[in-house]
C-alpha cells in the first residue's frame, strides 16, 4: 500500500500550499485525488485477493452526518440542494481519505514516516509564511493579487487559518521530544522543525490562535507526564518554551503584543463575529430538527442578518453553531458523538499502549485535535478542507491501533 501512503500525503501537501484548497478548482482537484487513490486501493486489494477492513468507531458518526446530509438534498430539506450537493463531494473526499489512511498505515513505522512528513511539512510553510510576512508585495505567493483589505499569512489567505494548521501539526513534534523516543543525532533537527512553526504562529497574529496553542502544550504535558522522567521532560518543556519565546521575539511581535493589547471587553462586544454568532443561533432555533441543509448558510444567512455590511458571509466564525444550523440537533447529536467517541478511544490507547513512541503519537494527535476543537468555537478552520482533512486524519491516528493493528481491528476476510 505504499501508493496509497504516498498520495495521501501527496494530497495533504496539495491541499495545504493550494490556499487550503478552498476555492473551486483546488477542492475539485482534492476530490479528484481522493476518489483516484480510491480506485487505486480497490486495483491493489483486488491483485492481492483479500480485503482485510480494519473498524474505526469514528466511522459511525462521520457516515451517520454524510448520510443525513444526502438524505437533506434527496428529500428537498435543503434551502439550497446545489450547495448541500457541493459540501457533499467534499465530505465524500474526507471519508475517504480517512478510509484509505486506515487501511494503508498498519505498522508504528509507517505511521512514523507519515509523522515526520507532517513535521516537515510544518517547517515548510511556517518558513515560508515568515520569508512571505517580511517581503510581502501585497500579493499571495509574491504574484497572486488579493481583495483589498485580505492579509495573507503564508498559503492562507487567512492568518487565523494559518494558527489552525500550526494547531495539528505542531503538537507532534513537541510529544516527540517529550517523550524521549527520537534518536539524539535526530533531536537537533526535530527542534529546529518543530520551534520555526510555533515562531510563525506569534508572528501570525492570529490571538485564538496564540491562545488555543498554549492550552495545547499545557495539555499535552498533562498527557505526556511520566513520574521517572518528570525532571528531564520539565527541563525540555522549559527549554522549548524559552527558545520558542527567543525565536520569536527574534521575529519581531510588534504586531501581536498590539493585538493583545487592544484585545478589550468592548472590542470584543462589537466584534462582527458576535453578531455574526447570534444571527446564526436564530437560524437554530427557527429550523432546531433538521437545519436548512448542509452548506447553506450563505444562502439562508441574509435573512437573519442585524448588522449589514455590504459583505458576503459565508461562514459563521464558530464551526458549531453553523454545524447547527445547516444540519440542526441531527447533526449537534453526530458532532457529540464523534468529539465522544475521539476523547473515549484516545485516552484508551493512551492508557493502553507502553511505548514511548506510540505514546507520543496518540498524545500529539489527540492534543492537536483537542486544540482544533477549541479554535473552532471562535473560527471556521473546519471548513478550510486541508485543515479539516488534517483534523480527520489526526483523528484517524489518535484512535487507531499502529502498535498491534491484527489485534485490534475487528476484520472481515473475503478470499477468492
Amino acid at each position: 500500500m505504499t501508493p496509497i501512503r504516498v498520495g495521501i500525503c501527496i494530497l495533504v501537501g496539495y491541499a495545504v500550499l493550494a490556499h487550503g484548497a478552498v476555492e473551486i478548482w483546488s477542492a475539485s482537484i482534492l476530490e479528484i485525488g481522493a476518489a483516484a487513490l480510491f480506485f487505486l486501493w480497490g486495483v491493489l486489494t483486488l491483485r492481492e485477493r483479500q480485503v482485510e477492513i480494519r473498524w474505526n468507531w469514528l466511522y459511525l458518526p462521520l457516515l451517520s452526518l454524510g448520510g443525513f446530509a444526502l438524505l437533506q438534498w434527496l428529500a428537498g430539506l435543503s434551502f439550497n440542494p446545489y450547495a448541500t450537493k457541493i459540501e457533499l463531494l467534499k465530505a465524500g473526499a474526507y471519508i475517504l481519505l480517512f478510509f484509505l489512511t486506515l487501511e494503508s498505515f498498519h505498522t508504528l513505522e509507517e505511521w512514523r514516516v507519515f509523522v515526520w512528513f507532517l513535521v516537515g511539512l510544518g517547517f515548510v510553510v511556517s518558513l515560508l509564511a515568515i520569508v512571505q510576512n517580511f517581503t510581502f508585495n501585497g500579493k499571495l505567493y509574491w504574484f497572486r493579487v488579493l481583495p483589498q483589505g485580505v492579509v495573507p499569512f503564508g498559503p492562507y489567505v487567512n492568518h487565523n487559518h494559518f494558527a489552525g494548521f500550526v494547531e495539528l501539526i505542531s503538537p507532534l513534534g513537541l510529544a516527540m521530544l517529550l517523550s524521549g523516543a527520537v534518536r539524539k543525532d535526530k533531536l537537533p533537527l526535530l527542534i529546529v522543525l518543530t520551534v520555526f512553526p510555533i515562531g510563525a504562529l506569534a508572528l501570525s497574529a492570529s490571538r485564538a490562535g496564540i491562545l488555543c496553542f498554549l492550552f495545547e502544550f499545557a495539555l499535552l504535558a498533562f498527557l505526556m507526564r511520566n513520574e521517572r522522567k518528570r525532571s528531564r521532560q520539565l527541563l525540555m518543556a522549559i527549554g522549548l518554551a524559552v527558545l520558542a519565546g527567543f525565536f520569536a521575539l527574534w521575529l519581531g511581535l510588534g504586531g501581536t503584543v498590539e493585538r493583545f493589547a487592544h484585545s478589550t471587553l468592548g472590542d470584543i462586544s462589537h466584534d462582527p463575529r458576535v453578531s455574526m454568532s447570534r444571527d446564526t443561533w436564530r437560524i437554530v432555533r427557527d429550523h432546531p430538527w433538521t437545519g436548512t441543509g448542509l452548506g447553506t448558510l450563505q444562502t439562508v444567512y441574509p435573512g437573519y442578518e442585524s448588522h449589514y455590511d455590504g459583505l458576503i458571509v459565508d461562514h459563521t466564525h464558530n464551526d458549531y453553531l453553523e454545524l447547527l444550523a445547516d444540519t440542526g440537533l441531527a447533526g449537534g447529536a453526530c458532532m457529540l458523538g464523534f468529539v465522544g467517541l475521539l476523547i473515549w478511544r484516545g485516552q484508551s490507547n493512551l492508557r493502553a499502549t507502553k511505548n514511548s513512541l506510540c505514546r507520543s503519537f496518540y498524545s500529539g494527535a489527540l492534543v492537536a485535535c483537542a486544540g482544533l476543537l477549541l479554535h473552532s468555537l471562535f473560527d471556521f478552520n473546519l471548513h478550510i478542507p486541508a485543515n479539516a482533512l488534517l483534523f480527520l486524519l489526526l483523528a484517524a491516528m489518535a484512535t487507531c491501533d499502529f502498535a498491534e493493528p491484527r489485534q485490534s481491528y475487528p476484520q472481515v476476510s473475503l478470499r477468492s
